[in-house]
């Protein structure tokens, strides 16, 4: 980001002090708010691949040279030492004058911990022009704490021509067919997915999907009030999970592999060797920096749907990335917010392929056909679940991708993975 993250993970994102116009508007001249007092911004995100990389900082010029008196000072990690930085500095009771979110039960703990502005009033002229669900993960109690420049989904990135090779004319739409294909790739000599095991989070998007699938959105939604990922559904997520573990799916060495590195997972697909990753919006992108993509060989699918599940294939399961401001901010730091999410600096990053969009009219700037058919999934989607390592308060996210690693890795079982999972959401409760 997830997460990418990624999200990461990634691929994952984000975005910032300027007067004049707001989401949605083209920029006006800038009000210079309050004094011409230098001031600092302190700005944590994790866009550390093309074209965000490049896009973020640009950004950030901008702003400095219609705000001489600012100056924005750009701390950038990938998705793991980012949650790590992130952590250590939250827990000293401090925050970044602007940072990366994901929203969700992290964002929430934050802001219970006090770390977090408020910013509703500022950002209310803008609050009509984004759609209600990219703002969802940022707006708790009614309040908004960050906005959004990122919104998607996770579904398989495949390689067309390694799907022929092994005979697959069509992609799986049930989990069933899903587990044959990946057999008949086996079959045909080539690696079926890639999967960053030393990361862990690309790991859970298996146990996450399967327990849409098989227990439905609700569960989800209700094990995070009681507590209890027992529950057969759930155990019966994690028995798939160990269904496709035992195939043997993944490059050799992938326990400890990595997600963006030369030899993790995005460049095991870019380059050929494996036919397919889970993964979300920002895939393309990490491919083509960690690897040599595969351009019009690069297709996508969503998560199948299980036979017999009470879950739609229709439900999505992801997120996107915002941007929260920290409580002792200055103000600068939420005009930044609002100029990075204006409708003319924020459609580039659209247009470029950085970010879907976030804005109300922006969908037109989505040209990669791939990315059109995850905008028009999301469009369609009957149901919306945050990534659960951000949905849950971090020690229960953690655990998740803690026990769903040890899962792939064959050393717990489905029942074990529930019952761990529960301990430390009954704990944290």
């Amino acid at each position: 980001m997830k997460r990418c993250l990624v999200l990461i993970a990634t691929a994952v994102l984000i975005t910032g002090c300027g007067g004049g116009g707001g989401g949605g508007g083209s920029s006006t001249a800038p009000q210079q708010s309050g004094s011409a007092a230098k001031v600092t911004l302190e700005w944590w995100h994790l866009s550390t691949t093309e074209p965000l990389k490049s896009l973020w900082a640009q950004r950030a010029k901008e702003f400095e040279a219609k705000h001489p008196n600012v100056t924005i000072k750009a701390t950038v990690l990938e998705n793991d030492a980012y949650k790590a930085k992130l952590t250590t500095i939250t827990q000293s009771g401090k925050a970044p004058d602007l940072f990366a979110t994901w929203g969700g039960g992290v964002l929430k703990q934050q802001i219970d911990a006090g770390l977090v502005k408020d910013i509703s009033s500022d950002v209310a002229d803008v609050l009509p022009t984004f759609t209600p669900a990219a703002l969802s993960a940022y707006q708790v109690d009614g309040k908004t704490y960050g906005l959004p420049t990122d919104i998607g989904l996770v579904g398989f990135w495949y390689n067309k021509k390694l799907f022929a090779k092994a005979g697959i004319t069509q992609p799986p739409a049930t989990w069933s067919a899903f587990l044959e294909d990946v057999k008949k790739l086996k079959t045909a000599g080539v690696t079926p997915i890639a999967l960053a095991g030393k990361e862990k989070w690309p790991g859970h998007y298996y146990w996450a999907y399967l327990a849409m699938r098989i227990a439905g959105l609700d569960a989800l939604k209700q094990a995070a009030v009681d507590h209890d990922f027992t529950k057969p559904d759930f155990v019966a997520a994690g028995q798939q999970v160990k269904a496709l573990a035992d195939l043997q799916p993944f490059q050799k060495g992938f326990l400890g592999a990595g997600y963006g590195t030369p030899d993790g997972q995005a460049a095991t697909v870019a380059n050929g060797k494996a036919a397919m990753e889970l993964m979300g919006q920002w895939a393309p992108s990490v491919q083509k920096d960690a690897g040599k993509g595969l351009g019009d060989d690069l297709g996508f699918f969503p998560f199948p749907a299980v036979e017999g599940g009470k879950g739609s294939i229709s439900d999505a399961f992801g997120g996107g990335g915002g941007l929260a401001v920290g409580a002792d901010a200055p103000a600068e730091a939420v005009q930044f917010v609002k100029f990075m999410t204006e409708m003319d600096n924020h459609s580039k990053a659209v247009a470029a392929g950085g970010v879907l969009p976030v804005l109300k009219g922006e969908e037109s700037a989505v040209t990669d056909p791939n990315l059109k058919q995850v905008a028009t999934a999301l469009a369609a989607a009957g149901g919306y679940q945050l990534y659960l390592d951000q949905a849950y308060p971090p020690a229960v996210g953690q655990q998740v991708n803690d026990s769903v690693a040890e899962l792939i890795a064959g050393t717990k079982t489905p029942e074990e993975v529930g019952k761990a999972i529960t301990e430390v959401a009954k704990s944290e409760g």
